[in-house]
């Protein structure tokens, strides 16, 4: 018999369930599920370098000069956007406001960056932005930039501006991925290309002991689907059993965001490589696959009745902005990057003191310069120049000391755009979205295991300017 000691794994910091808003699991009556890069895993720098490598091809046979493009897998990171009006890639605070922006292949200098800025934020509804939402967007940016310098040195003919420029790029991964060039790839070789996790299964099966219900909606086809959940997930699963049996409900070619907000028809999958569709109606069975359909049929099959469904899934657009926005579901963020930022972030904790304890004297000798500075001004300068030079003095050797640790920090989880979450001191754009539409976000999937089926899990108290002086050893 299974004892509280045997159950939900060891907790790790780096594999916590961070919450944006209240989450009782105990409420949750069920649970949907993306696949790629949510209950599957890849290998970032070889999937992402499949999908450079074919786009790259696909460009070449249209007489582009990409032979020698090479993809970098620590170039770049989700949260970052393209600017097409710029060709700029470019990470933005909350506000839209940016503070680093890469052209071509190298970073932009503060100056070249703040004259390009000077009027404009980034306000992602408009057309000029595109948002890099998922780990897949990592070979578009990577393919963007070195495009961008072969386009400024006017190597490619016939493209007008950036905007079409981005337009070929996504015209060549589309291709890529409608093709099944890179999922034949994938299905060959899984080894190479997927990261398993052992838990995921135990996560499942403990949410379907507490009574969940559970649905896989995946924008992948069934024929993709079914071999690489076989790969992936059967050999965690008790005797006896598949992966099918983990779900009430399995949903192929969703069509995801529409899948959330349209009412698309519904076909019951016959054949492996979808072949044959048979129209279907009424509730969705147990044990059929399902080709399309919409968010509405799962509600209805799944008969959730009381709390709001959980949708987990990892793209911030398609899974969790209209999840949330046109249903109101609970949603959950899959961020794999935070599970080696957060690490990062741990074995940095002595310097991060450090660095804090250095800022805080730091407005202290900050307030007392510019009180001195007043007063030199009053027609006090016999008085106070003294004690203004020594302020002066100790300013300056703690900006020396604080450059080295503030650069170390901006280098964390990535050493060229920084912290996922953090843009400088201020949250990135990241950030904002996941906290208007995530109500959780973790690392992985069976983060969940540790928590249980049963938790009740509490968004941490939200912090203000205020609170360096109400709660100094909170903030």
């Amino acid at each position: 018999m299974a004892t509280p000691d045997d159950v939900g794994g060891e907790y790790k910091p780096e594999r916590g369930v961070f919450i944006n808003r209240t989450l009782n699991m105990r409420s949750v009556e069920a649970v949907g599920y993306d696949m790629d890069y949510t209950l599957i895993h890849y290998n970032v720098d070889v999937w992402e370098g499949a999908a450079f490598d074919e786009a790259r091809d696909i460009l070449a046979s249209q007489g582009w000069p990409v032979a020698d493009l090479q993809f970098d897998p620590d170039q770049f990171t989700i949260g970052l956007v393209f600017d097409l009006k710029l060709g700029n890639v470019v990470k933005a605070t909350r506000f839209g406001y940016v503070v680093r922006a890469q052209h071509g292949n190298g970073l932009l200098a503060f100056e070249e960056q703040r004259d390009a800025y000077r009027e404009d934020i980034v306000e992602l509804s408009s057309s000029r932005f595109k948002f890099m939402n998922t780990l897949f967007e990592l070979s578009r940016a990577s393919l963007f930039t070195q495009l961008v310098a072969l386009h400024d040195a006017s190597l490619l003919t016939g493209v007008r501006d950036y905007f079409q420029l981005y337009d070929a790029i996504d015209e060549a991964l589309g291709e890529a991925h409608m093709a099944g060039l890179l999922k034949a790839k994938i299905v060959a070789d899984p080894d190479r290309f997927v990261d398993l996790d052992p838990d995921i299964v135990a996560t499942l099966l403990d949410q379907r002991r507490a009574g969940k219900k559970l649905a896989l909606i995946t924008n992948s086809d069934w024929a993709y689907t079914s071999k690489m959940m076989n790969y992936a997930v059967d050999p965690y699963c008790p005797d006896a059993m598949s992966w099918r049996d983990l779900f009430d409900v399995v949903i192929v070619s969703a069509n995801k965001p529409r899948f959330f907000s349209g009412q698309e028809p519904i076909y019951r999958v016959v054949d492996e490589d979808e072949s044959l569709l048979l129209p279907h109606s009424g509730p969705l069975e147990p044990g059929d696959v399902y080709f399309g359909g919409n968010a509405h049929l799962v509600e209805q099959s799944l008969n959730v009745s009381g709390g709001q469904p959980l949708y987990v899934g990892d793209h911030l657009f398609g899974d969790v902005h209209v999840t949330k926005d046109v249903l109101r579901w609970r949603t959950a963020l899959i961020a794999r990057e935070l599970e080696s930022e957060i690490a990062d972030a741990i074995a940095f904790d002595e310097q991060q003191r450090q660095l804090e304890d250095l800022m805080a004297e730091k407005i202290e000798v900050d307030r007392r310069q510019a009180q001195l500075r007043l007063a030199r001004a009053h027609g006090r300068g016999s008085q106070v120049s003294n004690e203004l030079s020594q302020v002066t003095i100790r300013a300056v050797a703690l900006d020396e000391q604080i450059a080295p640790l503030a650069r170390a920090a901006s280098g964390l989880g990535n050493p060229i755009w920084g912290p996922l979450m953090r843009a400088g001191n201020d949250k990135s754009l990241f950030a904002r979205q996941v906290e208007r539409y995530a109500d959780a976000y973790m690392s992985r999937v069976s983060n969940l295991r540790y928590e249980t089926p049963y938790a009740y899990m509490r968004a941490a108290r939200g912090s203000l300017p205020h609170d360096r002086v109400t709660h100094p050893r909170s903030v």
